[in-house]
């Protein structure tokens, strides 16, 4: 059997079918808030589980320990804030409790259940998680770049962003899981890369395979940096 999600739970945000008609009109109604493309793919990441056990963006008291401290309130380890932001003049006109629709180009892709609007110290957050503030680093500039209020509390999914490209390998955990399953996996070894695998990959990847059941090449593909080599 393959560990346990981080956490100990896999989580799915994703709306239920038979919520999906009733939220979705109720969505229209709502005050809206678009997100940024870092947020689009922390939203993603939420609903299919692979942020376990986020349910949604982080309140205060969990955004503060995983800046100082590298762990969410529970105390479970946790090294990077998953985080909302919006403007002060946005976030006055909102209450707690209340529903509001979280968009790109326009298009309602999911409610935040408004549990807390927070300020914080970017600077701060950029010393501790980052150890640096030069915006050179590039999760310091989007650090930077974010609004000045976060907004904290769990969310309803109620559509994901398409992706045509390699669309026939793009799995969530409930997905990779059931194919590991299928196929008789119990230990398995995941390997991540952001650029074309070489021969030292290569030669690292064989020696896993000699401990384990599977193993999962995991890229990334979408935003690059420079030196970067695109999808």
């Amino acid at each position: 059997m393959t560990i346990a999600p981080h956490g100990g739970k896999l989580v799915n945000r994703l709306v239920t079918k038979d919520q999906e008609d009733t939220l979705k009109e109720k969505a229209q109604k709502l005050k809206k808030i678009a997100l940024s493309a870092n947020e689009v793919s922390d939203l993603e990441m939420i609903a299919t589980g692979a942020l376990s056990p986020l349910e949604g963006f982080m309140v205060k008291k969990d955004y503060d320990n995983v800046v100082e401290n590298m762990r969410l309130y529970s105390g479970l380890p946790w090294s990077i804030p998953i985080t909302l932001s919006t403007t002060k003049e946005i976030a006055d006109g909102l209450e707690q409790w209340e529903d509001v629709a979280l968009t790109h180009n326009d298009e309602v892709l999911a409610i935040l259940h408004l549990e807390e609007k927070y300020s914080y110290d970017k600077k701060k957050e950029a010393k501790l998680v980052y150890k640096t503030t030069d915006t050179e680093h590039p999760g310091v500039a989007v650090l930077y770049e974010q609004k000045d209020i976060l907004l904290g509390g769990k969310v309803t999914v109620l559509q994901l962003l398409k992706h045509d490209d390699f669309a026939q390998y793009q799995l969530t955990p409930v997905e990779t899981r059931k194919l590991f399953a299928e196929k008789g996996w119990e230990r398995v070894v995941a390997f991540q890369t952001r650029n074309p695998i070489h021969r030292a990959h290569e030669y690292i990847q064989k020696c896993a395979l000699e401990m384990v059941d599977g193993l999962l090449i995991h890229p990334l593909v979408g935003q690059t940096k420079e030196g970067d080599t695109p999808a």
